[in-house]
């Protein structure tokens, strides 16, 4: 049986596991992501499959990663947080270094392969998947076709312009990803930068500070007008929300409740569900996109279930 290594590199951690072509999750593990250096950032998924190699039969590398990434060649031009491989072909380098064949798509439009083919998209022809993360990504399914733009820009839901308390404008990815919440905490409580924060934190400590309370419903409101907007352009059957927050029960409620204030979202409305796989929607959807390339799938074939 043919194994697969798949890593979803977010701007934080890293996620990493062995897959089969069945899409069997065997072992799985994370660490933290240097999107810094170049030389480290591949070196860390290099061990990572070598230590894989010891004891399966790896057969290629399945990689999910934020940014405008080329899915026919690899070459991503801008990586989000991951600095280091703007302007670099990940596939070619890690290529190289281990001898595998390596495939390599944008994190959200792995998340939407997921979801079409064996999550809650599954019977969806028209569907959005938007995940919170450092960043916010978009994954964009339209008659049964993953759109990925003319320049692989399409779906970067994290550009977007929201405005501000103060009246200025910021980008979705400045406001609405975990980072930016986490960004707005450490200033509300004097935290310096460098010091490490994990978003739990907040949450928990939201249940018994207003001031905190408040803070967060303000970042689930900029969520609410994120999901607005595209359901106006797009009006899909369902949005599904991914990341790792999208496991909080209370995630979709309360940006529901935003929704429902929002100027004509009666019209346009749409249902939200958090994506079936959850935080693990990336490297599936890794998968799914190494599978479908070597057997030049069509999305109407499930290469796994």
């Amino acid at each position: 049986m043919a194994y697969y290594v798949v890593f979803d590199v977010g701007g934080t951690r890293t996620k990493y596991g062995l897959m089969n072509q069945d899409g069997e999750l065997f072992t799985s593990g994370d660490y933290q992501t240097n999107g810094r250096q170049l030389e480290p950032f591949l070196e860390a998924m290099k061990e990572v499959v070598k230590q894989y190699e010891k004891a399966w039969d790896v057969r290629g590398i399945a990689i999910s990663l934020p940014g405008f990434v080329d899915s026919q060649t690899g070459y991503t031009e801008f990586a989000g947080a991951i600095i280091a491989l703007n302007g670099q072909n990940v596939k070619t380098l890690l290529e190289e270094r281990t001898s595998l064949r390596v495939e390599v798509e944008n994190d959200a439009n792995c998340a939407a392969l997921a979801e079409k083919y064996s999550g809650h998209a599954k019977n969806c022809d028209s569907f959005i998947c938007m995940t919170i993360g450092t960043g916010v990504g978009g994954g964009i399914f339209v008659n049964g076709q993953l759109v990925r733009g003319s320049f692989y820009r399409g779906g970067e839901f994290g550009m977007m312009l929201t405005e501000t308390e103060n009246g200025q404008f910021t980008t979705l990815n400045s406001s609405a990803s975990t980072a930016g919440l986490i960004r707005s905490y450490k200033e509300k409580q004097g935290i310096p930068h460098s010091k490490q924060i994990d978003g739990q934190t907040i949450f928990e400590r939201a249940a018994y500070d207003p001031s905190i309370q408040k803070m967060l419903d303000q970042w689930y409101k900029r969520i609410a007008i994120g999901i607005y907007n595209v359901a106006t352009v797009l009006n899909p059957e369902k949005i599904l929300i991914g990341g790792g927050v999208s496991g909080r029960p209370d995630l979709i409620p309360n940006i529901e409740k935003h929704l429902h204030t929002l100027h004509a979202w009666k019209d346009i409305e749409v249902k939200l569900e958090p994506c079936y796989y959850l935080n693990q929607a990336g490297m599936k959807g890794a998968l799914y996109h190494f599978l479908m390339k070597e057997e030049q799938l069509d999305t109407s074939k499930k290469p796994i279930r």
